[in-house]
């Protein structure tokens, strides 16, 4: 019987620029939802309601975001981004492409695992149940890296896009049946 295996994006991080430079003491000023102290971090930091995100803009016009569960999401906190710019004055002249940095997914795999057997069993895993119930477990090949629980819950980080953090997960499962787990 197949793996009967759950994972879900909970959180994006994306880059992009506006390509232009940014007041970031006006834009402190001009919006509520901002903080800026630039002798603690160049980078103004901007709550978004909806959807629910955070981004660091910079003077340069660069800007990290953060929250979003889906790239749609991502797109949206940017626009949201542009239009609270705007309210400044200033004219975005680019439609900004967001590039993924990292995803961060959770889930589920739904088979109990042996995490002292699999320190043991798997290369490129960490695993000191007094520090953390988790086993870390960094997937060969591939930018993913793995929190394993005993429960079978698992936490996904590294990947770039939903194609690669599926792909990601079917090669862990492969990995657990190589060692007995089905």
């Amino acid at each position: 019987m197949p793996v009967k295996k759950e994972i879900k994006i909970q959180n994006i991080v994306a880059t992009t620029s506006l390509e232009q430079p940014i007041p970031l003491v006006k834009l402190a000023e001009a919006l509520p939802n901002t903080e800026y102290n630039p002798e603690q971090f160049p980078g103004l930091v901007m709550r978004i309601k909806e959807p629910k995100t955070s981004a660091l803009i910079f003077s340069s016009g660069r800007i990290v975001c953060t929250g979003a569960k889906s790239m749609k999401k991502v797109n949206e906190a940017i626009l949201n981004i542009i239009k609270n710019v705007e309210k400044i004055k200033i004219k975005i002249k680019i439609k900004p492409k967001a590039i993924v940095q990292n995803m961060v997914a959770s889930g589920s795999i739904n088979i109990d695992l042996n995490l002292n057997s699999l320190a043991i069993d798997m290369e490129n895993t960490e695993y000191e149940p007094e520090q953390f119930p988790g086993l870390v477990y960094k997937l060969p090949g591939t930018r993913a890296t793995f929190l394993l629980f005993s429960n079978g819950k698992i936490v996904c980080t590294g990947t770039r896009s939903e194609s690669k953090l599926n792909e990601a997960v079917d090669m862990l499962v492969v990995n657990l049946a190589k060692k007995g787990y089905k």
